[in-house]
């Protein structure tokens, strides 16, 4: 476990400001000791994700702005000579770009006071044990679903390996090759690996409304809480949630410490609005229905694109579905559903998926448009881009008012 505290303490004597320094690795062994040298020396450390294209990479550079990069087989970190480096306070470790699905990506910086928190946190819930637990890294390092593992992991003293990339052969065969017994997956992910091999899969990325095995834990977070803080509706250990207007709030130690460029998004009494809608169930336990601006209001009625996609996942024909909304003169909006056919000769018909739903969820929640695709534009961690659907382009069909 890194000596953090020594390290600080020593900056702070020196009267050295601390440095963001990027990690331009895959993920590996070398990715862990980069981020553990880094992490010694008191500077804070941002992985940059290896898929990025060149200018997409540079403009992360100058928006969050590192003075170092270590990557390449050197161990030994490169100034960046065309980045005017801004530093980071005494305690940072993490400065982690959101994911961008919405907008410009923006850098969250995270304490180890924060990820510590978060780390005994997810392990008191899960009761991990370092002397019989090791877990798998193989989600991307550049997100927080991948980078928590191994810093959960660094922080307890918890085994870890880390791979490169999810690949389901190498998943699949880690508990008996490794002895891996914990693992991080989104929904992706685990359809493509058996549950059953793992004592817990922490399952997070987007939502996930099918059935799972009892060892799989449905995970709700964000970048700036350090990843999942609620699991299967119940807030981890020093954390708080509430409702305002609908809209889900998070309190406690994991969050974020503010933005790159300073701005703390959380209140005076340190509530972070998410964007997110939820409501509590019969339990207790807190149910997200989505992003504010997924609600799809179709005929004066509220229609949620989660439930929707999960029954029409359902579907024989259905290899992947996606639901959003479009403007409609009538409507107001209507539903429309992207889906990628499990087989493109025979693909399904809009009457076939309206009936399906109708099924199982009430008449206005059908859609009334169908574009078939090849696939579905996702983010790193799997999760549907949805304003990256395009329009559909085709003419809606009309089915006569419910």
């Amino acid at each position: 476990m890194p000596d953090i505290r020594s390290a600080a303490g020593a900056m702070r004597q020196a009267g050295r400001v601390p440095d963001l320094v990027a990690i331009d690795l895959p993920g590996g062994p070398a990715f862990v000791a980069a981020l553990q040298r880094i992490w010694d020396a008191g500077d804070a450390a941002l992985p940059l994700d290896q898929r990025l294209p060149a200018p997409a990479r540079r403009q992360l550079l100058i928006s969050l702005a590192p003075a170092a990069v270590v990557d390449g087989d050197s161990s030994e970190r490169r100034r960046l000579l065309d980045v005017h480096p801004q530093p980071t306070e005494t305690g940072d470790a993490l400065v982690v770009p959101t994911s961008g699905t919405t907008g410009a990506p923006r850098g969250v910086v995270l304490t180890h006071d924060a990820l510590l928190a978060h780390a005994e946190a997810v392990h008191a819930r899960l009761a991990v044990d370092p002397a019989r637990d090791r877990w798998l890294a193989c989600l991307p390092l550049a997100h927080v679903g991948g980078l928590g593992v191994v810093t959960r992991a660094l922080l307890t003293g918890t085994p870890l390996d880390v791979v490169a990339g999810f690949d389901a052969a190498t998943v699949a065969a880690a508990p008996r090759s490794l002895g891996t017994t914990l693992v991080s997956l989104v929904p992706t992910a685990l359809d493509r690996v058996d549950a059953a091999a793992f004592r817990w899969v922490v399952l997070g990325g987007s939502a996930d409304p099918g059935r799972r095995p009892g060892n799989v834990v449905r995970t709700y977070g964000l970048t700036e809480t350090g990843g999942g803080v609620v699991y299967e509706g119940t807030p981890l250990d020093g954390i708080e949630v509430r409702l305002v207007d609908g809209e889900v709030q998070l309190r406690g130690l994991a969050l974020l410490r503010a933005y790159r460029d300073g701005h703390d998004p959380r209140d005076a009494e340190g509530w972070l609005p998410t964007g997110d809608l939820g409501s509590w169930d019969e339990h207790g336990r807190l149910v997200v229905q989505g992003r504010r601006g997924d609600l799809i209001v179709s005929g004066g009625e509220n229609v949620w694109p989660t439930p929707v996609e999960a029954v029409l996942a359902t579907h024989p024909a259905v290899a992947e579905v996606s639901v959003a909304g479009r403007p409609d003169p009538e409507w107001g909006e209507r539903v429309v559903a992207w889906v990628v056919p499990q087989d493109a000769a025979a693909p399904p018909t809009l009457a076939e998926l309206r009936a399906h739903v109708r099924r199982s969820l009430p008449a206005f929640t059908a859609p009334r448009q169908l574009v078939l695709v090849d696939r579905l534009p996702r983010t790193a961690l799997g999760k549907v881009r949805r304003h990256d659907l395009g329009d559909a382009g085709a003419a809606p069909e009309r089915p006569a008012r419910q």
